[in-house]
């Protein structure tokens, strides 16, 4: 068993649903249980069909489907929210984790539907698992859900069916199904929570950043929809068109995102944004401090191209010299973390959006600088990279920021969680910051003993989650709103289990990490 790294990945999962449903123990937790059951057994024919090319779009083919790690991710993320809020006495946020959760549930089932429907033969045990799994859910649900939240987890399951088909086509090998179902699934609720309170806005009611997040992140998206649709008909590379590219963005942003974000917000966006990020000194010098960070990426990058010779055009960068961007990164989220968590909120969506639309310009070509980006990026480029698009860093930066966005302020008392809760916004950079960046360094570099199936290291891991209890300890240290009340024990299991995650997993594990180690922390 051990020598297949799928199964030990699959346990480590398992083991993660048993914490939770140990924790929670209701319906929703015995659903995610049945759930987890029904994809374990889905997996091996979503791989099967990988391996024969028999799925109906192109996979990323250097991984497994992945379809047990990510199925998972949403539900328990619902459960745990709802119970936190609960906890709260939030009922609004205790819905909104039900219907999160219910939500998780059903898109994943429908991947294993898929899946079963087009295998030959038809697995009969699988279908059969699959069919008492989804009437669970689906009594479950019945029995939970008011119509209209039943109406809101059929309307982004529909989302998720039509963008899914709009994507997958267009984008070839970027994804495995996993991780198709993490980032269309996550896009696909964005999109229906926009729509849903652009139609109910009530003045004073909701919080701008939040707002901010959901506009951004649709607002990106559509934008690259369009002008995928307009460059099937026209050269992306030639002056005319980038000069199109450019205008069309101007208005398309001025035009309708701007609009849209004003709708919600009740004020001018661009007042509001110059507002927010100067309206402390302390704001400023975070500005300041990360404008130079990211002068030093770039430097980095530059000098990184500029050792390439023109005799080893097809030099790829190291490990080591990929884990600059890294410790770059947790230098950039710590001080937020500490100082100001609404200025990082709002940075880390800032910075989504220019990483998607420098992606933009690199793939389209668009001039004057999609050539010259096509050539820097190409020396950072790995074997997740297969697609068209170059996501590895735009996944750093969601993985880093995802648990500063998901995190339950509302139903976190003055801004914070007690226990092991108090570190889920350092989620990202425990998991993906010090645990993937020093388990690749110390295992490239000293590792001896490698896990069985895999090129990771037994000193790697190790390293990992020793240098990620410094890291804790640190943050108790700096960070005066981190109780973790004696919650050392579940902090420690918390860490090896994502630890040996990375260990084992194929998917991608700056996404993947940090939502697990959130999930086990909240």
């Amino acid at each position: 068993m051990l020598k297949k790294p799928v199964l030990v990945e699959s346990l480590i999962v398992f083991v993660t649903v048993l914490f939770v449903h140990a924790v929670v123990w209701d319906r929703y937790s015995w659903c995610a249980v049945a759930l987890a059951i029904q994809a374990f057994y889905v997996q091996f024919k979503w791989d099967r069909l990988l391996q024969l090319g028999g799925a109906v779009f192109q996979f990323r083919t250097a991984a497994n489907s992945g379809l047990l790690p990510a199925s998972m991710v949403i539900p328990l993320l619902g459960i745990v929210m709802k119970e936190r809020c609960k906890a709260a006495g939030i009922v609004y946020f205790e819905r909104f984790g039900i219907v999160v959760a219910s939500t998780g549930m059903l898109v994943a089932l429908f991947l294993s539907v898929i899946a079963v429907g087009i295998t030959k033969p038809v697995p009969t045990n699988t279908c059969i698992l699959t069919g008492i799994a989804g009437s669970i859910i689906i009594y479950t649900m019945k029995h939970s859900l008011t119509v209209s939240e039943v109406i809101e987890v059929l309307e982004v399951l529909l989302i998720f069916v039509y963008l899914s088909m709009i994507l997958l086509y267009l984008l070839p090998r970027c994804f495995t199904p996993g991780e198709a179902l993490l980032v269309l699934g996550g896009i696909s609720f964005v999109l229906n929570q926009l729509i849903k309170r652009s139609l109910n806005v009530v003045e004073g009611r909701g919080d701008p950043i939040d707002f901010f997040l959901l506009v951004a992140v649709v607002g990106v998206v559509l934008l690259g929809l369009f002008f995928t649709v307009l460059f099937i008909f026209m050269d992306s590379g030639t002056w005319i068109s980038s000069m199109f590219f450019h205008m069309m963005t101007a208005v398309l942003g001025l035009g309708v995102i701007m609009p849209w974000l004003y709708r919600l917000i009740q004020r001018n966006p661009l007042f509001w944004l110059l507002q927010f990020l100067f309206e402390t000194q302390t704001r400023v010098y975070l500005l300041a401090y990360w404008t130079f960070l990211a002068a030093s990426a770039c430097g980095i990058v530059f000098y990184q191209n500029a050792k390439r010779s023109s005799e080893s055009k097809k030099h790829q960068a190291s490990t080591i010299t990929r884990k600059y961007f890294h410790f770059i990164v947790v230098a950039t989220y710590v001080p937020g973390l500490i100082y100001d968590r609404q200025l990082l909120y709002v940075a880390a969506v800032l910075c989504l959006a220019v990483f998607v639309f420098l992606e933009y310009i690199r793939y389209f070509r668009i001039k004057p600088f999609g050539q010259t980006l096509r050539h820097l990026l190409s020396l950072f480029l790995d074997e997740r990279d297969s697609g068209p698009l170059i996501l590895t860093h735009i996944y750093l930066l969601l993985g880093m920021s995802l648990p500063v966005w998901l995190f339950p302020r509302a139903c976190a008392p003055k801004g914070t969680l007690s226990g092991a809760g108090a570190l889920v916004p350092y989620s990202g950079v425990l998991a993906v910051g010090v645990g993937d960046t020093i388990a690749s360094v110390f295992g490239s570099t000293m590792g001896e003993i490698k896990w069985p199936g895999t090129k990771k290291t037994f000193e790697g891991t190790m390293t990992a989650i020793f240098a990620q209890i410094i890291a804790v300890a640190l943050i108790l240290i700096f960070d005066s709103n981190v109780n973790l009340n004696s919650s050392y024990a579940w902090i420690l299991a918390s860490v090896s289990l994502v630890s040996l995650l990375e260990a084992y997993t194929t998917q991608i594990d700056n996404l993947l990490l940090p939502l697990y180690l959130q999930i086990m922390f909240m």
